[in-house]
């Protein structure tokens, strides 16, 4: 389906189309927090599980205007107002559909393609896409129908006749090309089934073969209800025990979740709960709880965060308890966090997952450990208890040192106070002993202290342009989101390419924590950053802790337009040295040898300069 929307060029006068498609629109509404949209022109304050506030759209001195964050819609009980978020925008800002879907586009940095006519030929090459996987999945559930042995593992697994057909579970046959003859047999071409990662070439050259064999199938649905994947696991303890489709262009594991069709449908969004595996989730739905979904074999993305906040008012984590399990937690709660999402985290004792668990308990158990779930803090304090003995001096250190990093990186004073006076207490320790180790430096009298330092003794700051230090901080952003995007503009770029005092420390210190671990804690970033004297700390907190928007499919073409940006700036900067130079030299009337010498290899110099610059403007023109 595709969007058309008609509207006066201001500059020819004359009508133009524009087409939008369904999909384009969807990414700009989960990119766009409507309690945050609407936040910025009317003020809002939390009343049971919405936002109220005065009514934009006439005037009242009592607060009917209400907006829902789980239902992604205002409305005000007095005039009558009502809509989404792009409404809102079109009526507060008096715009048409196409100039809001592009202001919400352009603020959550999403591309907007503008076509004077509808792409044909993409649209059906997207809609071919989704009607192979679907024929693929029902290929699948009628395997499993007739195959005896994966429906008794389904049924030893305690998973119900209907919850097989909820899911449209389904089973691969133990054959090289079982799905890809039936494909063809339907009359699809090689290339379209390869293209939607069902099948792979033979390495010989001469034949394809099915990916997946001798597997449990579950397909994932998007919220539109489009196949647009699979996932299989082995009934056997093969490896590899998941297999996953691969990326495909119509499928992309960071901005779905699995499960999240259902429960878009299901649930009254009260609660979402994230868990690691396809088979957690449909545990859980076989219980009952129909508010699971699962992240695609995948460390949680922002992207995948927004829909959790999209789709339940409270986020549950209930990752695996294995080491893997912990370090998933630790990094979703970072995601969730900088979206201002307060998770909580379901520890489940002695158990490896949701599914393990209720093999041995009811739900009843399940909805306590629920109650008893931890917050961020909480839950890093269970952690570290677990790794220190604090019953003993070292232990207690130990641990004390850690919390109080913790404890150290959280912003509301009050929270810190608490959780002060809680590790005391727990801990038999001062606290002005454990206030002196999370403040350090930083606390009242030490800041008093070094003020005069700091006006005396400063670095040296270039005074950068905005956009140039714009670019810096979102490439610092990219690369705390990701290993693979630090190592991309690291092979573009060196230390000297950053200018900013403050910019060049942290990415010293990325770097560094790369080197230690795969994934970046940015609790230690900030800790390590607070170590380094007379550095702008409100600036170190927008580089670290304001999330970026982008899309995992643009990223690559972001990363190259930012390294861009710092690679010409470095090279304007060197031109403008070069050239000041050589009027300086210009001014000599009678050079001696080494000065003719010295003018001559400047002038190359800027020529070479000039060659460069002039190449990277007519790549960023194509």
């Amino acid at each position: 389906m595709t969007v058309k929307i008609g509207m006066v060029s201001e500059i020819q006068g004359d009508y133009m189309t524009f087409y939008i498609n369904d999909e384009t629109i969807e990414k700009v509404k989960d990119a766009s927090d409507i309690v945050d949209i609407i936040s910025e022109y009317v003020p809002l304050k939390k009343s049971g599980s919405n936002f109220v506030g005065l009514c934009p759209f006439h005037h009242e001195k009592t607060p009917s205007f209400t907006v829902s964050q789980t239902k992604e819609f205002f409305h005000c009980f007095g005039c009558g107002e009502g809509g989404d978020v792009i409404t809102f925008i079109m009526k507060r800002e008096n715009l048409s559909f196409y100039e809001a879907v592009k202001f919400l586009a352009d603020k959550a940095g999403i591309p907007l393609e503008e076509r004077k006519s509808i792409d044909n030929k993409y649209i059906e090459e997207k809609n071919k896409g989704y009607e192979i996987n679907r024929v693929a999945a029902r290929f699948f559930y009628s395997n499993l129908t007739k195959n005896k042995a994966a429906l008794e593992y389904l049924y030893r697994r305690k998973i119900s006749s209907r919850v097989i057909k909820q899911f449209g579970l389904g089973y691969a046959l133990d054959n090289w090309s079982a799905l890809y003859n039936y494909l063809k047999s339907k009359g699809y071409k090689d290339e379209e089934i390869l293209k939607v990662g069902l099948i792979g070439k033979r390495s010989t050259g001469d034949g394809y073969y099915d990916i997946f064999r001798n597997r449990i199938i579950f397909p994932i649905i998007d919220i539109r209800g489009r196949v647009i994947g699979f996932g299989g696991r082995v009934l056997v303890d093969s490896m590899p025990k998941y297999l996953n489709s691969q990326e495909t262009y119509i499928f992309s594991k960071g901005n779905n979740l699995y499960g999240l069709n259902l429960v878009s449908k299901l649930s009254d969004r009260k609660r979402i709960i994230i868990v690691e595996g396809y088979m957690d989730v449909i545990s859980l739905f076989n219980h009952g709880i129909n508010y699971a979904v699962a992240s695609l074999g995948t460390a949680l993305t922002e992207q995948q965060g927004k829909l959790l906040k999209r789709y339940g008012q409270n986020v549950y984590i209930c990752y695996d308890t294995d080491k893997a399990g912990i370090k998933a937690t630790l990094k979703a709660i970072e995601i969730l966090r900088k979206l201002d999402i307060e998770p909580k985290i379901v520890i489940l004792d002695g158990y490896k997952d949701p599914d393990d668990f209720l093999k041995e308990n009811s739900i009843e158990d399940f909805e306590s450990k629920l109650k008893s779930a931890y917050n961020h803090v909480d839950y890093k304090i269970f952690l570290y208890k677990n790794k220190y003995n604090v019953n003993e001096t070292e232990g207690k250190i130990g641990f004390t040192k850690e919390i109080a990093k913790v404890i150290r990186g959280l912003k509301s004073p009050i929270e810190k106070d608490v959780y002060i006076d809680k590790i005391s207490r727990e801990m038999n320790i001062s606290k002005e002993a454990i206030e002196k180790e999370v403040f350090g430096n930083n606390n009242r009298v030490f800041k008093q202290q070094n003020t005069v330092v700091r006006k005396n003794i400063s670095p040296l700051k270039v005074s950068l342009p905005t956009a140039n230090l714009r670019a810096e901080m979102d490439l610092l952003r990219l690369m705390i989101f990701n290993k693979e995007y630090h190592d991309k503009v690291m092979q573009e770029l060196s230390l000297d390419d950053f200018e900013n005092f403050e910019c060049k420390e942290v990415l010293k210190i990325i770097s560094d924590l790369y080197i230690e671990d795969e994934i970046l804690d940015e609790d230690i970033l900030f800790e390590r950053a607070m170590d380094i004297p007379n550095l702008d700390m409100e600036l170190i907190e927008k580089i670290i802790r304001k999330p970026i928007n982008f899309l995992p499919e643009t990223v690559e073409q972001m990363i190259k337009d930012l390294v861009t940006t710092l690679k010409t700036n470095r090279l304007e900067k060197e031109r403008d040295r070069i050239k000041e130079k050589i009027e300086e030299m210009e001014k000599i009337q009678n050079k001696d040898p080494l000065q003719e010498k010295e003018f001559l290899q400047l002038c190359v110099e800027l020529t070479n300069l000039n060659k460069e610059l002039n190449l990277i403007r007519h790549e960023e023109g194509r």
